[in-house]
């Protein structure tokens, strides 16, 4: 039997090592979807390479099956969007994860963690206000 001031000891331990373990699952997560997107990437720009509107080979797990070419580039890129948003998520909530983490160890939050790029239409007002 464990004295109380071990058990609270024990207790906070095992508290940071689950928020240790569920950011690491994020970040290994984050790293085989972008593996993927990238490989999606590369069959995108094969396919725009070959602008032939025959039958093209895909792989799907461990088979090759023949498909359209307008079909596969149009699979591809919805596969793509999916990875996008999916990524995005769970940098979102990697953020979350990590602010706890810190805090359930004793540390500060992380500055300029949350900050967020800017999108199109702001980088365009931006650089127009530059140019003067």
């Amino acid at each position: 039997m464990l004295s109380p001031e071990a058990e609270r000891v024990l207790q906070y331990l095992v508290e940071v090592e689950e928020l240790a373990e569920a950011v690491l699952t994020d970040k290994q997560q984050i790293v085989d979807l972008d593996t993927k997107r990238n490989r999606n990437r590369e069959g995108l720009r094969a396919l725009q390479k070959d602008l032939s509107s025959s039958d093209v080979m895909v792989c799907f797990g461990n088979m090759f099956i023949k498909m359209p070419h307008p079909k596969t580039k149009e699979m591809i890129q919805r596969d793509q969007e999916h990875l996008d948003k999916e990524i995005e998520m769970l940098r979102r909530e990697l953020k979350v994860k990590v602010n706890r983490l810190f805090e359930a160890q004793g540390k500060p939050e992380l500055k300029g963690f949350n900050l967020n790029p800017l999108n199109q239409d702001e980088l365009k007002a931006l650089k127009v206000i530059l140019k003067g």
